[in-house]
């Protein structure tokens, strides 16, 4: 029988979603705490948006708060990458030195 451990984000009662590593489900639940935060500060600003239109914003805000963070520093926008690059492979590491291959040696006549 085989032991899974699993991480779970719980808001309000309401399990949002399930992670296998630690760090994986706190990153997560920062990523929520700041789009809660988002959600107030904008919700503040008097503008009018529907509830739905809010909570995607603070969504799609908090989850690139990276580029975001960037912008609000004078950066200019990254294009989202639609497909990650493909790395190329690595090449063969060389022997080590102890693990030399013999040489061919020239005898004296």
């Amino acid at each position: 029988m085989a032991v899974i451990v699993k991480y779970v984000v719980v808001r309000d009662g309401v399990e949002k979603m399930t992670f296998t590593t630690k760090k994986e489900a706190d990153a997560y639940d920062k990523m929520l705490d700041i789009a809660e935060n988002l959600n107030g500060f904008i919700g503040a600003s008097g503008l009018e948006l529907s509830d739905e239109t809010l909570e995607g914003l603070s969504m799609y805000l908090a989850e690139n708060r990276d580029q975001v963070s960037a912008i609000l520093k004078g950066a200019s926008p990254r294009p989202k990458a639609e497909e990650p690059a493909v790395e190329a492979p690595e090449k063969p590491a060389k022997k080590a030195a102890s693990a030399k291959t013999p040489r061919a040696t020239k005898k004296k006549a």
